[in-house]
């Protein structure tokens, strides 16, 4: 899709439009309606924000006081809003993300829901799912639903962007549903897109139908029908003929008129001449030269008739081509429900696409947003079992913690300078290709600047914004920040505000995992030194009333953000004022209170009131500037006397400060100066054994891993042996019962040989199956089958022998002795008589006596 400046500059000139074969009158309304479509997406953000503050309303429409959009503005929430949307792929996906992070009528859950959508977009990237939605035209997708609903023929243009969208919606569809296939979990990590995205109904009818009918640049085939083939051909046979008709006209006249040209004058094919002269042709004459230089325009005689029968021609093509586009809005008229609902949750998907590929790309973490129990007011749940839910949430242990959380405006125009630089020495390198390939001056890489261009990406890769460590206990009602001016007060004031806003409306917050942040239903924040200049009022009295404002708005849910309190005016009134106004916001004001000051006496509130904490912003004394870090638990010291120090001030102008600041004063910040480094001691080792406690799970992780591939290890070679053994007694017993057979085929001198083989086998199989199982059980079993093996021996042997006829044997199975009567040696078979019973039985069934 063309850019915006370009189609803005492209419409703009009647000229250029004209030049390109638009007509005027067209291109201006061209540009009338694109500058319509586009009026939304460039003011609506920073026009609607303006009006809505001047107004005291929300962007979307909802009434809410001026405070809270002044608060979102000094926290430049409008900044952020608009680097989230430039992740959306559609015009309409970037109106809709703005207008969803502008809505202010958040819930609880409604914010949940936020998040869950989030997170099931980050993990459909994560596994390949998600696509990417730039190539859709939702303008032309959404004029062609409106004509198809009143029934009036779509574009090609509008046609072929309808399938691009359903193409997509499939292909989303079948990516989702190719994970859920290849694991039944992914629908749980994918919801709740799973659902919307395999609900969607794509008619695969519609979209080969518009195939077969339109082509990729939105042209209507010829194929479409058989009167538009009809209908192009006759305009082509047409034009061929008026081409060779002005050819010849021009050839007649090119003696005495060399520069005469072929012109399409609103279609009709004519003849120019540059130069102003009269012609010698029979015809029409358009238009004539009226200034110097200036030509005529002729319409031959012999050409009219060809030009009428041209356009006519080209009336019917428009005719079919109108005919076949009104077959596909009947066929669109169809599936119309399906079409809007694919339309409207493709624009869905794209706005959490949005904020999932903001969260990606800036590294965030899907924090733990859960609801403070309020007090003074009862839980709105509409079934028991939401309620039940909310009361659980709210039993949960109130913390705030964002570990490592940067200020996102900051890490943006980060990224955005050194962006930049690599794309500047990008440039450079590519110029420095270029001269070489031409043979140029061997200082042209000095001239570049090449190596300060690679310093300065250098730099910005080594120095990247400061993250604050956010950790407010759970009984800390209002959290006191003191440090030197330029310290990192105010940003970090907005860090807290702005991850605050950002896990309210579905985005990870710029922190490291296990993030955790109360729902609030409000961010009032007094940062920055603008008066109010409409009312007359000073910087003091004009924080004092929005610190008015804030107060009789905030709630038990609020998070109130206080830059410099009780400065503006005489400092002991100031602190006393700033004490004053603390101790309300924390008896019976917001859940949560961030104040930043230079007045020293409000670091003595925490010793008074367990509802303070105190923080201060680290400076480095030695190299005389902020380190950007927050000490928690440690008051904030002044600095300024030992920073004249170091700056080389008189010694005795210093030591009278000394004497008039009191020696109190000194021993306190001496205390504070040993609560610093106790403090850093502290971080020291704790980042020391976090990066051993990595090293051990690290460790403990590669020994499971080791133990599992030993373990399995050892079951494959125990079933491989197991397979060996059972291989080698299958064989020994096809064996034993091979010589068995032969044996009795045999005579008796060759049944001991036969015997001591099958007794080597058993005694082999015996041997290995010990040595395959590494078990001590030969000598059991060397004692144990001696017995055993003679029994079976005296028994083997008399089944062996032989019996004749008349012979005496024992009949195990009638337990009687019996006579031989016959003996059959092929069929292995005997007949004996026990007394009255005569019986045929087997050789092995007999035993001799």
């Amino acid at each position: 899709m063309p850019s915006l400046p370009f189609l803005h500059n492209f419409y703009r000139s009647p000229f250029r439009a004209t030049a390109l074969g638009i007509s005027t009158t067209t291109a201006t309304a061209k540009f009338v309606q694109f500058q319509l479509r586009i009026a939304p997406f460039n003011f609506r953000g920073k026009a609607l924000i303006a009006a809505a503050a001047s107004r005291g309303s929300s962007v979307n429409g909802d009434d809410h006081p001026s405070i809270v959009l002044d608060s979102l503005r000094v926290l430049q929430w409008d900044q952020l809003c608009d680097c989230v949307a430039s992740f959306a792929g559609t015009t309409l996906g970037k109106q809709a993300t703005k207008d969803q992070l502008w809505n202010l009528n958040k819930t609880y859950q409604r914010s949940i829901r936020l998040l869950e959508e989030t997170k099931a977009a980050v993990e459909m990237h994560k596994y390949g799912a998600m696509t990417d939605f730039t190539g859709i035209d939702v303008a032309l997708v959404e004029t062609g639903i409106k004509c198809a609903r009143r029934g009036f023929p779509v574009s090609g243009s509008e046609a072929m962007a309808l399938v691009v969208l359903l193409r997509l919606a499939e292909t989303l569809q079948f990516n989702v549903k190719a994970a859920i296939k290849e694991d039944s979990d992914w629908f749980v990590r994918f919801m709740p897109l799973s659902e919307l995205i395999t609900e969607l109904v794509i008619s695969q009818s519609l979209i080969k139908f518009i195939e077969q009918l339109v082509d990729e640049d939105g042209s209507v085939k010829d194929s479409a029908s058989s009167n538009l083939r009809q209908s192009r051909d006759r305009v082509r046979l047409l034009e061929k003929k008026l081409y060779l008709l002005m050819e010849n006209v021009i050839r007649n006249e090119a003696k005495e008129t060399p520069t005469l040209e072929i012109c399409n004058i609103d279609g009709r094919w004519c003849i120019s001449s540059v130069a102003a002269r009269s012609l010698n042709i029979e015809g029409l004459l358009l238009a004539s030269g009226a200034g110097a230089g200036a030509g005529n325009i002729i319409e031959p005689l012999s050409a009219v008739p060809l030009n009428d029968e041209l356009q006519q021609a080209r009336d019917s093509v428009a005719k079919a081509e109108q005919e076949v586009l009104l077959k596909i809005t009947k066929k669109m008229q169809i599936d119309l429900n399906d079409i809007e609902n694919i339309f409207n949750s493709i624009i869905k998907i794209d706005t959490i696409n949005a904020r999932a590929k903001y969260s990606l790309s800036f590294e965030g973490a899907c924090p733990d947003l859960y609801l403070v129990k309020d007090k003074d007011r009862a839980i709105n749940a509409e079934t028991p079992a939401e309620e039940e839910i909310l009361l659980e949430q709210t039993r949960r242990t109130w913390i705030m913690y964002l570990p490592k959380a940067h200020h996102p405006l900051l890490l943006q125009k980060h990224r955005h300078s050194l962006q930049m630089a690599m794309k500047d020495l990008s440039n450079a390198n590519a110029e420095i290709r270029r001269r070489k390939q031409l043979g140029g001056s061997a200082k042209f890489k000095e001239d570049l600047n090449v190596s300060a261009l690679e310093m300065q990406v250098a730099k910005l890769k080594q120095v990247r914004p400061v993250p604050f460590d956010i950790l407010i206990s759970q009984k800390t009602r209002v959290l006191i920040i003191t440090g030197p001016n330029t310290g990192g007060k105010t940003i970090c004031l907005k860090t807290v505000g702005l991850a605050a806003m950002m896990a309210k409306s579905g985005l990870y917050v710029l922190a490291s995992e296990g993030a955790k942040v109360p729902w609030f239903d409000y961010v009032l924040a007094d940062i920055g030194d603008e008066q109010s200049l409409s009312q007359s009022l000073s910087t003091f009295s004009g924080h004092l009333k929005q610190i008015s404002e804030i107060k009789g708005l905030s709630t038990s849910l609020s998070l109130v953000l206080l830059d410099e309190v009780g400065a503006g005016t005489n400092p002991l009134e100031g602190a006393a004022l700033g004490m004053s106004l603390l101790e309300s916001f924390a008896d019976s004001g917001a859940l949560l209170t961030v104040a930043s000051t230079h007045h020293g006496e409000l670091k003595s509130l925490k010793y008074s009131n367990n509802a303070f904490e105190n923080a201060c912003m680290e400076f480095d004394e030695v190299e005389l500037k902020p380190t950007y870090r927050v000490l928690w638990g440690v008051p904030g010291r002044s600095n300024a006397i030992n920073i004249a120090e170091r700056l080389g001030l008189p010694v005795e102008i210093l030591s009278n400060a000394r004497k008039l600041y009191g020696a109190a004063s000194a021993e306190i910040n001496e205390v504070i100066m040993d609560m610093e480094r106790f403090k850093q001691d502290y971080h020291e080792k704790v980042h020391e054994s976090q990066h051993y406690l990595r090293i051990s799970k690290k460790l403990y992780q590669s020994l499971l891993l080791t133990r599992n591939r030993v373990t399995e290890h050892r079951m494959m070679e125990k079933q491989r042996m197991v397979q060996e053994i059972s291989k080698m007694a299958a064989s020994a017993r096809s064996t034993m019962h091979k010589n068995l057979r032969e044996s009795r085929s045999r005579p008796t001198p060759l049944l001991k040989q036969t015997k001591t083989e099958m007794d080597k086998h058993a005694s082999n199989i015996v041997n290995q199956h010990a040595a395959a199982t590494g078990e001590n059980r030969t000598c059991v079993a060397t004692e144990s089958s001696e017995p055993v093996d003679n029994t079976k021996q005296s028994i083997t042997e008399k089944k062996l022998k032989l019996p004749k006829a008349g012979d005496m044997v024992n009949v195990p199975s009638l337990n009687k002795k019996a006579a031989v009567l016959e003996v059959d040696l092929s069929k292995e078979e005997v007949v004996v008589q026990a007394g009255f019973l005569k019986v045929k039985l087997k050789l092995a069934d007999i035993v001799p006596c």
